[in-house]
């Protein structure tokens, strides 16, 4: 696996690693395809560090300002901090690059870091060693970000206990590295927006993407039936191969989905109720005319960078309902209320739990979409199949 990549022009579906890379590569970086989401949360200076241990180094992608990813991104030697009572050492063992990340080293995204600021918001490291007061997580634990900003692409770093999840160690490798954004993201725009039930149709364009991929996975198990739209390309069948390999009903073209015979095609399949769009401009504007009467069409991307265009008809005499989603905010609407009950939100509650928890420790009830979580490591168990 490595961070060099062709152009930023051509970020799609999957996602590009940087593990492993950091440690063979001794010039600077230059990225290029796919990097990942938010700001980068900074250590208070205050805190509490053993002066006993003496530093070591890590290797880490960092940028100082912001622009061209191929241009800022440098690979650098950082201090590693001593693990003081309520830290923990982490060893990186897998960090994704997404589109997102592209655009917060631009400067063009929700959340900015404060700089310089070291790449990376999602991946899974192993806890390499704990501090006295920590009683969540022990050596040899799994753990991935409990919110974005920590900075995932080094090699090793010291976090707080507070800002970690474990996760269990017998799902894939990339499942886990990918499992806080693209999976949460595809279960919260799920459940959140449609009542949806068993047989009931979505539809969704990019569903080649991380989160188009998640979408069909969690769908398949929750008894919905998935309409995806691709770009015509020539492996076309290949990749149709592949999503309905995960559980994709039904796969067509963006050139298809524009023809008249997809009204023959609605007579057998129920009209979708709900509609992801992360596309934008054209490709948005068909997946609104095959919207059930009442649908919604939730916008959580724009890879076309066109804007979303909605007929006054549509609105009006289908009823149709246009919402966006942004995983950052779902958080923070969702985070407990300072003094209150931590299980308490802020907002309309998530439906209830089925099954355990599966995390541990005081990240567990944060703002860190357990459920989300839970829901995709039962897909990912569940199905030899995982979202790459």
């Amino acid at each position: 696996m490595t961070y060099l990549a062709a152009s930023v022009s051509e970020l799609t579906g999957g996602n590009m690693w940087v593990c492993g890379a950091l440690c063979r590569t001794r010039a600077p970086a230059q990225l290029g395809q796919r990097l990942l989401p938010e700001s980068r949360r900074r250590r208070p200076a205050s805190a509490s560090f053993s002066a006993s241990a003496e530093p070591s180094r890590v290797r880490a992608l960092v940028y100082g300002h912001h622009g061209d990813p191929a241009k800022v991104v440098e690979l650098k030697n950082l201090e590693l901090a001593a693990v003081g009572g309520s830290d923990v050492h982490v060893k990186m063992l897998a960090a994704p690059i997404n589109p997102s990340d592209i655009n917060m080293i631009q400067g063009n995204y929700g959340l900015l870091p404060q700089l310089p600021a070291v790449g990376g918001n999602e991946g899974v490291g192993q806890v390499v060693a704990v501090g006295s007061g920590v009683t969540g997580v022990k050596p040899g634990d799994w753990v991935i970000p409990a919110n974005p900003g920590l900075g995932t692409w080094r090699t090793e770093a010291v976090f707080g206990e507070e800002e970690l999840i474990t996760v269990p160690s017998d799902i894939p490798l990339q499942s886990a590295a990918t499992l806080g954004v693209n999976p949460c993201t595809a279960y919260r725009m799920l459940v959140d927006f449609e009542r949806l039930r068993p047989g009931d149709s979505i539809i969704q364009n990019a569903s080649n993407s991380g989160v188009g991929q998640a979408v069909i996975q969690i769908a398949a198990a929750r008894g919905l039936r998935t309409i995806n739209v691709l770009r015509d390309r020539p492996d076309l069948q290949k990749l149709t191969d592949r999503l309905k390999n995960l559980g994709a009903n039904h796969v067509v073209t963006e050139e298809e989905l524009r023809k008249p015979e997809m009204k023959s095609f609605f007579k057998d399949v129920p009209q979708p109720r709900l509609a992801l769009n992360c596309v934008g401009g054209k490709s948005s504007t068909e997946l609104l005319r095959h919207l059930a009467p009442g649908g919604t069409m939730v916008t959580y991307g724009g890879m076309a960078k066109q804007p979303v265009i909605a007929s006054v008809s549509q609105l009006i005499f289908k009823d149709l309902k246009l919402r966006g989603f942004w995983l950052s905010q779902w958080k923070k609407d969702h985070s407990p209320v300072q003094g209150a009950d931590p299980h308490t939100l802020r907002s309309h509650p998530p439906r209830p739990t089925h099954g355990p928890r599966l995390l541990r420790g005081p990240a567990a009830g944060l703002p860190v979409c357990p459920r989300s979580i839970h829901a995709a490591l039962r897909v990912f168990k569940a199905d030899s199949h995982h979202v790459t």
